[in-house]
């Protein structure tokens, strides 16, 4: 069997009623859908399984090669946990009009109604229109039913907490907080593997049909956390050729990488997979013989197999990565 090597993966489009033309300006992807809301660029959700984009494991899906390199892929405890399920799913997302207003399920509630897992998520803000928001939580402790009468009354704006954006800020969201997408923000999410989400609110939009999309008013209740939350928004100070901590959670750590020299890495003691989003400039990856060059957009999957390797931005040029992988089972 030969060996593995640095994994690229065709994106999943997906077409959203509040999508734009952001992606393709920015990153070159889905030139030719209208409202490109999102691109899963690393994802294990059934029905929608990344697929390679090259080298000999070409045309092979996530989960086939799961199964045939097991630990090696993906660190040996994260198999023993997932078996042929890819624990994350990595995206980034055009809000070209603000996202309907949601919670998420925990693991505990997802697994009990839908035999899934809950979805813990964060964001980190790629671009955002001056003026931009984001919703995470509460503004105030209140309870079930303080809730229901502002939402039956169109009043849950009132009750939620607003964070004015701009690129480069870190938000984490765990499972349990009401939260939303405002318009005019590109974001990269990492979140578990789970599309398990109850939409609240979406501001009486309808489709083409002229019909609103679903709420799941009863399902949310049992899923929301009611308490005040602080702001997610993460303190951190960005380090050039040094690894930053953004998020470090039971489901995954973030990194951000500010490179403009070579960077060795040794993930040796950590026992998992490595992803690599490159959202500015350009770098090479190199490992023993091979070299693996990504462009701006571009996610590379690390196999667990491979613990050292050297980072190499592109000549005369500064790459930004963010850099995840889960760190304890």
């Amino acid at each position: 069997m030969k060996n593995l090597y640095p994994l690229k993966f065709r994106p999943i489009y997906k077409e959203k009623i509040w999508g734009g033309t952001s992606l393709q300006s920015l990153f070159n992807k889905g030139a030719h859908i209208k409202n490109l809301g999102e691109s899963w660029e690393l994802s294990g959700v059934q029905d929608d399984i990344s697929v390679v984009s090259d080298g000999f494991l070409k045309g092979n899906n996530l989960e086939e090669l799961i199964e045939v390199y097991m630990g090696e892929l993906v660190g040996e405890k994260i198999y023993d946990k997932f078996g042929t399920e890819f624990p994350l799913l990595v995206k980034y997302i055009d809000a070209n009009d603000r996202l309907s207003i949601q919670v998420h399920p925990n693991d505990e509630l997802a697994r009990e109604r839908h035999g899934a897992y809950g979805k813990t998520e964060m964001w980190y803000v790629i671009q955002a229109d001056e003026g931009a928001e984001l919703i995470s939580g509460f503004n105030r402790t209140i309870d079930r039913d303080s809730y229901l009468i502002a939402l039956q009354n169109g009043k849950l704006e009132n009750l939620l907490q607003f964070d004015s954006v701009k690129a480069g800020d870190v938000f984490f969201v765990p499972a349990g907080r009401v939260h939303g997408i405002g318009k005019g923000i590109v974001v990269a999410e990492i979140q578990q593997t789970s599309d398990v989400t109850y939409r609240i609110f979406d501001f009486n939009r309808v489709d083409d049909k002229g019909k609103p999309r679903e709420l799941h008013t009863e399902l949310a209740l049992d899923a929301i956390d009611f308490k005040k939350s602080n702001s997610g928004s993460i303190d951190y100070v960005p380090k050039e050729n040094e690894s930053v901590e953004l998020v470090k959670c039971p489901y995954f750590t973030t990194n951000l990488l500010e490179l403009t020299n070579d960077l060795e890495r040794d993930f040796s003691k950590t026992d998992s997979f490595v992803i690599y989003l490159c959202l500015e400039g350009a770098y090479s990856l190199q490992c023993e013989s091979e070299i693996i060059r990504v462009q701006k957009g571009e996610t590379l999957l690390v196999p667990a197999s491979i613990e050292n390797f050297l980072l190499k931005p592109k000549n005369g040029s500064k790459a930004k990565l963010l850099e995840v992988y889960i760190d304890k089972i």
